[in-house]
């Protein structure tokens, strides 16, 4: 794996994130933020915020696999929520759990979670961008 992910000592160790990635690779990859499109660019869970999680997710491997990497070579998430608020994490989680399980990967990465008044379309929930390095 060209990817190590751990919590530092010093550091807070949080159980759905990790703190630090360390890519060894020699191809950056920088991937656009992915939407609840399938490829047909036809919405998926329209107002269901896990299922657009799931999605998301599902299509940044999709994305991964058509160059030879997976989801297991991504170094670091950023996740966009419209209307963030706490109460929607457990919406969140279950998303990522649903394509961890599809892709067979661990989907604990370093993330950044931020939350927007809108996207790019008015019926997304969330935008999840990603960087991977792959040898």
């Amino acid at each position: 794996m060209t990817v190590k992910l751990f919590n530092p000592d010093g550091l807070p160790k949080p159980d759905v994130y990790r703190q630090l990635s360390i890519a060894t690779g020699s191809k950056l990859v920088f991937l656009a933020g992915q939407v609840a499109r399938d490829a047909e660019g036809r919405r998926v869970g329209e107002g269901d915020l896990a299922a657009q999680v799931e999605q998301s997710y599902l299509n940044i491997g999709i994305a991964l696999a058509e160059i030879g990497g997976s989801f297991d070579d991504v170094a670091k998430l950023t996740i966009y929520v419209v209307d963030w608020k706490p109460e929607k994490m457990p919406l969140l989680g279950e998303g990522v759990a649903r394509a961890a399980a599809k892709l067979g990967v661990d989907p604990i990465k370093p993330i950044t979670l931020l939350g927007v008044a809108a996207l790019g379309e008015p019926d997304l929930l969330v935008e999840v961008e990603a960087t991977a390095v792959i040898d």
